[in-house]
């Protein structure tokens, strides 16, 4: 996340997530039993962050679809991501999805 490569201290790792859960939806993702990432959904705004081992498996396809869903079953009317410039790979992911590019860094779903 943020592109840096070291694991992040449990400290922050603590204080980020009690941060997430208190202000929105945030769930863990699991893959085959294993602890790969989380996503949440905030004031609109999806956050997603699956680890590099686990990329290009469309875990994260998936858990962006669920909560698009989340969000229309809350009666959201539209769902946005930043997505920073060198995450090429989250931001196809999210264009095939059906957001669109709104600037530099953000992106719009518009539930339907």
């Amino acid at each position: 996340m943020d592109n840096i490569n070291e694991v992040y201290s449990l400290e922050r790792l603590k204080a980020m997530y009690r941060y997430l859960s208190t202000r929105g939806d945030c769930y863990y993702i699991k893959y085959k039993n294993r602890l790969v990432g989380d996503i949440t959904l905030h004031n609109g705004e999806i956050s997603i962050v699956v680890c590099k081992e686990y990329q290009n498996r469309h875990i994260g396809r998936r858990c962006v679809e669920n909560l698009l869903l989340l969000a229309k079953e809350k009666g959201l009317t539209d769902v946005h991501a930043t997505i920073y410039s060198f995450n090429e790979q989250s931001r196809k992911m999210f264009m095939r999805l059906g957001f669109r590019q709104v600037s530099e860094e953000e992106y719009v779903y518009t539930i339907k």
